[in-house]
């Protein structure tokens, strides 16, 4: 939403500025500007739009535009005008706003669209994993250790934080696998947070376009006879218009007054949340889903409702008797679950869902750091539904990092449809966050009892 706002108000600043400024010559021709943002747009929302190209084509389309305003005694063919367009890069007519203007814009909305889509992505991830199916295994030793101390006539006495830690391992053993790619997927994002923080922040490119396009228009107006003179040598002379036509002026085409900018000016959203402090929060709540997934067995049994403490060691429920837990904490991780004293766990059959979402992980943090350095990436075009041509600045052929096409995290439906038929045939369907909440519930049933 800032994003998308921060768009709309550079485009209205620039509408209002050059409505003021240039008047009915802008208005006859807006639809050059506003192709522009609405390009901008479609970029930012996952659109099939070539970032250089597009800005190639606005300052050709711009500069066709200005030719025929600043020769009115001329009349232009449309195959003049696109030999006039060709001379855009070789007589720099704009000076050199629109080389910088393309560095800044390519550079701050690859930033922004990957960012937003890794946040996207890692946001569908954690779903995705919050709802995969525990093994009968991992059930039974949740009920064995919640519910057998009633057998035992030990109903007040919680189970040991470490046989907590050793069940809640077994369970978790496929998620913890997700840690590693996790966090070099926040890593690459907070890379990237970077970029929309330092000198390609999408907000400090956008809010003065308005004023560097004008000032491309200025150039373009002091240079018009140099300009005219290379066109025609190149171009052959035009024909003559009619003479109301070219009895206009450029003075009277052109109104060079326009409002200074400020730079200390930052625009905000509705809600007054600038970009900085927007960015800032989103970065250290990144920072705290750091090792989340291998964390997780900890916070659940740090709990003081589930576990007696890892401070009482004696009295607590081991999952015999009310005493020690001898056995060893478990590492994190599938193939470490192979000794699992509490949880019968298959290490020869990694969990395919889980294993697509680390791939997903794989692709996304790719794709970070290429536009951490600002090089575009491939994504699906969510409006006709074509994957995405790449673009990008500040790199040559031979050393662009190889670009990744956008994997969805979705599960194949195939597959969802056997995990589903397997997980009916061998317990209710039960995924890890109603599985939390069913393990919350039972230890809150405990102690109401």
């Amino acid at each position: 939403e800032f994003f998308r706002e921060l768009l709309e108000n550079a485009e209205r600043s620039l509408n209002d500025m050059f409505v003021r400024t240039y008047g009915m010559l802008y208005m006859q021709n807006s639809e050059v500007f506003q192709d522009l943002f609405t390009e901008l747009k479609r970029y930012y929302t996952g659109g099939n739009v070539n970032l250089e190209e597009m800005l190639n084509d606005f300052w050709a389309r711009l500069l066709e535009r200005m030719f025929q305003l600043i020769n009115p005694q001329y009349h232009f063919s449309e195959d003049y005008l696109e030999c006039v367009s060709k001379y855009t890069d070789q007589l720099k007519p704009f000076g050199e706003v629109p080389r910088k203007l393309k560095v800044q814009v390519t550079r701050a909305f690859i930033a922004a669209r990957t960012f937003v889509q890794g946040l996207t992505v890692g946001r569908e991830v954690a779903n995705r994993v919050s709802k995969v199916s525990p093994t009968p295994g991992c059930i039974r030793a949740l009920m064995k250790m919640l519910y057998c101390p009633y057998c035992r006539g030990l109903p007040t006495v919680k189970p040991c934080n470490n046989y907590c830690l050793n069940v809640m391992k077994g369970c978790l053993a496929n998620q913890a696998d997700l840690d590693t790619e996790w966090n070099l997927f926040i890593d690459a994002m907070l890379l990237v947070a970077e970029r929309l923080e330092g000198p390609f922040n999408i907000e400090s490119v956008m809010d003065p376009i308005d004023v560097k396009i004008s000032e491309a228009i200025m150039n373009m107006q002091e240079n018009s006879m140099q300009v005219s003179a290379k066109v025609f040598q190149g171009c052959g002379q035009p024909k003559p218009a009619p003479a109301l036509r070219s009895s206009r002026s450029v003075p009277e085409n052109f109104n060079t007054r326009f409002r200074p900018y400020n730079p200390e000016e930052q625009p905000t959203t509705a809600a007054g949340t600038s970009l900085d402090r927007l960015v800032t929060d989103i970065k250290e709540k990144l920072k705290l889903s750091k090792k989340f997934w291998s964390t997780l067995p900890y916070t659940i049994c740090k709990e003081e409702r589930v576990t007696a403490g890892p401070s009482v060691e004696e009295d607590c429920w081991n999952g015999h008797t009310k005493a020690r837990y001898l056995p060893e904490i478990m590492n994190d991780g599938l193939t470490n679950q192979i000794n699992n004293p509490e949880v019968d766990v298959d290490i020869t059959r990694p969990d395919t869902f889980i294993r697509q979402q680390i791939m997903a992980l794989r692709v996304m943090t790719n794709k970070l750091k290429n536009a951490y350095n600002g090089n575009d990436v491939n994504f699906q075009d969510t409006s006709d539904e074509t994957s995405g041509s790449g673009s990008g600045s500040g790199c040559t052929d031979d050393i662009c990092p190889t670009e990744f096409d956008f994997v969805t995290t979705e599960a194949p439906p195939v597959d969802s449809d056997r995990r589903e038929v397997e997980a009916s045939a061998t317990q209710p369907g039960c995924s890890l966050q109603t599985l939390l909440i069913i393990f919350l519930s039972l230890v809150l049933q405990r102690q109401w009892r």
